[in-house]
């Protein structure tokens, strides 16, 4: 007698009862947990494989560089990209150096938070036409201002003066003495607003 034809499992010993086996999916012939594996298998490459086809149709590569022709990737910004190509910025600074804060993880954060942003608003609307920067893109640019112009900056702004005068005796304008840049007010993109790039 053979054991399968006593109910044992193959290479088990003579007698000894069969495992319960997980119930088969009659229609597919596939058990429910292998079903639920498989769904989620397929799942995932579905978000996966879009995932990465919207990455490329949307030039996403361009935006880990530095390339400030990758802004105009998105139609909205065309018109602010060709005021920097005509601006005084244009040999200076690129976006990055203006719209990111000067650190590796801070700037890739804020790209990463912007361009989510970004894509979300335009895909279910809501985003301002012309478009219109943050509170918080709104520091990290006036930073920038402070960052590359230190020279300059350090002469007008209240932390290197005592009782309205800079260190080195000069009346401190008016316009400067408000605050450290965080209000709009004394900031310098109240004045400069269109030394980046221009576009009403």
């Amino acid at each position: 007698m053979s054991n399968s034809s006593s109910g044992a499992e193959p290479g088990s010993a003579p007698g000894a009862p069969r495992a319960p086996r997980a119930p088969v999916d009659a229609s597919l012939g596939i058990r429910p947990r292998t079903k639920w594996l498989l769904a989620a298998t397929i799942a995932f490459g579905l978000v996966l494989g879009l995932g990465v086809f919207t990455f490329g149709l949307a030039k996403g590569h361009s935006y880990l560089g530095n390339d400030p022709a990758a802004c105009a990737n998105c139609h909205i910004m065309e018109d602010y990209y060709a005021a920097w190509t005509a601006g005084s910025h244009r040999g200076a600074a690129t976006c990055n150096d203006c719209h990111t804060p000067h650190n590796v993880v801070g700037k890739y954060v804020t790209k990463a938070s912007n361009g989510f942003w970004h894509s979300y608003y335009f895909t279910v609307g809501g985003h301002p036409d012309p478009i219109r920067i943050g509170a918080r893109n709104r520091q990290i640019t006036e930073r920038a201002c402070r960052d590359c112009h230190a020279e300059l900056t350090a002469a007008i702004t209240p932390g290197d003066r005592e009782g309205g005068r800079t260190s080195d005796g000069t009346v401190v304008a008016a316009a400067h003495a408000a605050t450290d840049g965080e209000d709009v007010s004394a900031s310098c993109i109240r004045c400069h607003s269109t030394v980046g790039h221009w576009v009403r």
